[in-house]
């Protein structure tokens, strides 16, 4: 007996109903990155190594899939390199490219390629899946979809402001109660620096960045784990314990960070951000959450993340600027800031709490119902009327009883089916049934399209 065949853990199949309810994300989120202005690029699914590695920190490279050179790439190994069996070495020798982590790096690489062939700010957005080597589980999966939107060659804040209303639009549209989590690198690294431990600023913010999923005394060990004094984690302590609004934090900071000028100007970049969301009334809450780190090493300024409020899940949006990502590509001196919707987490989101439109744009809107050839034949100029107006139709494309094509209709949740025998063609007319309430009614096609639009 053959072995059923399955898919790499992670990884999911869909199916077209999954599918336009994919499709209604994907489209709800393009429309609003388009209302802003932004273009769609695309890159490819994988990329070199080199473009890859290093820029998401120690953590990130490890959950890089790379890809085996073709043909032999054994061949130029020696016997000694083969049993010291070192992990490392031996992919720098048989990988030269890898599957994308996510679509910021590709995009920093895209804008200095194509330097002389975009203007600047650059806005982009792209939609495309993701790989990442993680252990799967609830709301994490090894492929995904990213939905990212990016300007880079401005450093104005008012980009910021941007992304946060694309936010409140996208999840007002999609009907999910969200919470938008906002920090600042710099303020991060201010807090490294009165603690006396400013060299440690990506062991201390990749620590922070799990206080929600281990707790504050795992975070604490985590750090010590990693060298830094005891002296420095008592310190930090009153400071991830900050409580209050967001006005209230942002003076409890001012005075703890008032000898750090690079915290200080993290503090001021906020008060900005929060400033312009009260001017254009952001009626999503947007709330300053110390612990948030997005632990990335490429971060400069303000970091994003988004939380759906009625479901236990992970981040499901989240971004932030990186002042010297296109810098490692040399091209140094030229600031962006974005965002990435994480379309799975949506899609799961939206499935919890059962947020979908009824029918979706790409349905069948009708199926046509014929028994034999004569039925067909008159059926077929009435399907091109339809299709030229925009219509999705169908036809049953074999003779088969009613219940049958019925039931055909039922399976795919087509809303409508026009039914043709003698009589109706003997008056140049269909009988068109709405498949939830029973009610029919002779048409023309004038008629039929005004039913069906």
């Amino acid at each position: 007996m053959s072995q059923k065949p399955s898919i790499p853990k992670g990884t999911r199949d869909f199916t077209p109903q999954e599918m336009a309810n994919r499709n209604y994300i994907f489209n709800t989120i393009k429309s609003v990155f388009q209302l802003y202005g932004f273009q769609q690029i695309e890159t490819p699914a994988m990329e070199n190594l080199s473009t890859l590695m290093g820029k998401y920190g120690e953590e990130g490279d490890k959950l890089l899939f790379k890809i085996l050179n073709s043909g032999d790439y054994l061949n130029n190994l020696s016997n000694e390199e083969l049993l010291e069996k070192n992990s490392i070495r031996l992919t720098n020798k048989i990988s030269e490219k890898g599957l994308r982590y996510d679509l910021t790096v590709p995009f920093a690489r895209f804008v200095v390629q194509n330097r002389d062939k975009i203007s600047f700010p650059f806005k982009r957005y792209q939609i495309q899946p993701v790989w990442r080597a993680d252990r799967p589980q609830k709301g994490r999966y090894r492929e995904f979809y990213q939905c990212d939107v990016d300007v880079v060659g401005s450093d104005s804040l008012l980009n910021e402001l941007e992304l946060i209303q694309i936010v409140d639009e996208v999840y007002r549209r999609l009907k999910i109660n969200v919470v938008i989590k906002l920090n600042n690198r710099k303020i991060l690294s201010g807090i490294a620096e009165i603690i006396g431990e400013s060299d440690k600023i990506t062991d201390i913010t990749v620590a922070i960045d799990k206080l929600d999923k281990i707790g504050l005394e795992k975070v604490n060990e985590e750090i010590a784990a990693k060298g830094i004094s005891q002296y420095a984690i008592d310190k930090l302590q009153p400071i991830l314990k900050l409580s209050g609004s967001n006005k209230d934090k942002i003076e409890q900071l001012k005075s703890v960070l008032a000898t750090s000028e690079t915290g200080m100007k993290g503090i001021s970049e906020l008060e900005t951000i929060f400033s312009l969301c009260e001017t254009t009334q952001i009626q999503t809450q947007v709330e300053l959450d110390l612990t948030l780190a997005r632990g990335l090493n490429y971060y400069t300024g303000a970091i994003f993340e988004v939380k759906a409020k009625d479901v236990e899940i992970g981040s499901i949006t989240g971004g932030g600027r990186y002042d010297n990502l296109t810098g490692v590509f040399g091209m140094p001196g030229i600031s962006g800031v974005g965002i990435s919707f994480g379309a799975d987490r949506i899609y799961d989101v939206l499935n919890q709490l059962n947020l979908y439109p009824e029918t979706s744009e790409e349905q069948t809107k009708v199926l046509f119902v014929s028994f034999g050839e004569k039925e067909l034949l008159f059926c077929l100029p009435w399907l091109k009327t339809l299709r030229e107006k925009g219509i999705n139709c169908e036809i049953y494309p074999e003779t088969a009883k009613m219940k049958k094509q019925m039931s055909y209709a039922d399976g795919k949740n087509i809303p409508f089916t026009a039914i043709v025998g003698e009589n109706e063609i003997n008056e140049n007319k269909v009988m068109l049934k709405n498949m939830k309430t029973g009610n029919q009614q002779l048409c023309n096609i004038e008629e039929l399209i005004k039913a069906l639009s």
